[in-house]
């Protein structure tokens, strides 16, 4: 069954779940967690449980149609990593902030702050290559700042909206009293949310926005559709400094099952339509991408060359795995020079892409102010204190179901000539691991060291 139709009766399941079996099961607020074994790992149970309670361990219930909450589910939950950090530190209970770069004022500790507890966090793939190398790492890092003695069950669902319902209900049943949640598809989450919601347990959207739910306590990511007007208006600039007249486009967009590769459409439609309805621009093909698959970005470019014979003036995708794939598709056909091609994530390979030309540019999103907001966010969550007013900065954004309180951070179009003073300099990348032997004469022309 295609991806975009089980999420929905994934939903449908967890909900009517929740109605039968919610009524019977006490607030988790009354029910203290199950403690969790110190410094160990934490292997989720192989029956999967139902929104707001577990179900006897041979209860299963399916993701491929619509059944009664007794009914059976085949998804078994994947082993959970937890992370513990047992040491001696007190508390913290200074109010010592650091501002980071984009100005959202975090604070080094928490008055009152969490002891011990456990948090899940949840990321939703791994072919983008953030999430592994970047967002978790220095979540745990500022989490275990604030709270050294607290879990963190870990999760990635590897782009699979069923096995990260699995992996939310495992960390539910497993005591999380936090979730940090990345979905893999939007609408679909709301039925994690929802489930948390039921057991007492807030919820922090992660990156993505959580559709549909009146369970997010908090939203943080980037103005994503900013991000689509960046990308759209650099590559319109670099067209005009081409001198290419009427320019021919193609546009590789996100996953459908993700809020915010509509967001990035979105923004990247509202400076080209205008181009388009004036007759000086044409998109002459556009594609969805289902998982963000750099290996079917890399297919639709191979389909997109063979109908347009190889005319290609540029390349609008929506991040640098899409755009990894276009360019490997125009590489085999031939084209040289390359036509310009955007991206987002600022990942390494891009990076290195954009030193070389093969890419044209990237959209920075600063990922350590992100993943350390979110790590704030989740402490005071778990010692049930409120935000400081100066991180929300007063932001909400609707998921349909309510407005949700947000911080929101500013995204930069990055091409070679500021990798130093964006990228470098904010250590996202060290000088060392990007100027590898292949790129080191491109780095010392640009200063890069």
């Amino acid at each position: 069954m295609p991806r975009n139709i089980r999420g929905p009766f994934a939903l449908a399941i967890v909900l009517v779940a929740a109605l039968v079996l919610g009524a019977c099961v006490p607030p988790a607020a009354t029910t203290a967690p199950p403690a969790a074994p110190a410094a160990t790992s934490v292997t989720a149970p192989t029956a999967a449980m139902t929104a707001t309670a577990m179900l006897a361990p041979t209860a299963k219930m399916t993701a491929t149609a619509m059944m009664t909450a007794t009914a059976i589910m085949t998804a078994t939950a994947p082993a959970m990593t937890a992370t513990a950090v047992m040491t001696a530190t007190p508390a913290m209970t200074t109010t010592a902030a650091a501002t980071t770069t984009t100005g959202i004022s975090l604070p080094s500790s928490i008055p009152n702050g969490a002891t011990s507890g456990k948090i899940a966090l949840l990321l939703p793939e791994t072919k983008t290559a953030r999430y592994e190398t970047a967002d978790r790492p220095l979540f745990e890092a500022k989490f275990k700042q604030l709270c050294p003695n607290c879990t963190i069950l870990y999760s990635n669902a590897n782009q699979d909206a069923n096995q990260q319902l699995s992996q939310a209900q495992a960390a539910l049943t497993n005591g999380a009293q936090v979730l940090v949640l990345d979905p893999v598809d939007s609408a679909a989450a709301g039925g994690i949310a929802d489930a948390a919601k039921a057991q007492g347990v807030p919820v922090i959207a992660y990156d993505r926005l959580i559709l549909n739910s009146t369970g997010v306590n908090f939203y943080i990511s980037f103005d994503n559709q900013r991000v689509g007007e960046l990308q759209a208006q650099s590559l319109v600039d670099r067209l005009t400094q081409l001198n290419i007249a009427k320019p021919q486009i193609v546009m590789i967009n996100g996953s459908p099952t993700d809020n915010n590769a509509k967001l990035f459409k979105a923004g990247a439609h509202s400076v080209f339509d205008p181009l388009v309805s004036a007759g000086k621009l044409t998109i002459a093909k556009e594609y969805d991408t289902p998982d963000w698959s750099p290996d079917q970005a890399q297919t639709e470019m191979q389909q997109a060359l063979t109908a347009l014979g190889n005319k290609v003036d540029g390349v609008y995708a929506a991040n640098d795995g899409t755009g990894g794939g276009a360019i490997a598709a125009m590489k085999a056909a031939g084209l040289s020079p390359l036509p310009p091609v955007t991206g987002q994530d600022a990942e390494l390979a891009a990076i290195q892409r954009i030193l070389t030309g093969d890419q044209y540019m990237t959209v920075y999103k600063a990922i350590r102010p992100e993943a350390e907001t979110a790590a704030v966010l989740a402490d005071y969550l778990l010692s049930k204190q409120t935000p400081p007013a100066a991180m929300l900065q007063g932001k909400t954004v609707n998921n349909t179901k309510m407005d949700v309180p947000s911080v929101l951070l500013t995204p930069v179009a990055v091409t070679k000539d500021i990798v130093a003073s964006t990228i470098i300099a904010d250590a996202f990348w060290t000088a060392q691991q990007l100027c590898t032997s292949a790129y080191a004469a491109v780095c010392s022309t640009l200063g890069i060291k």
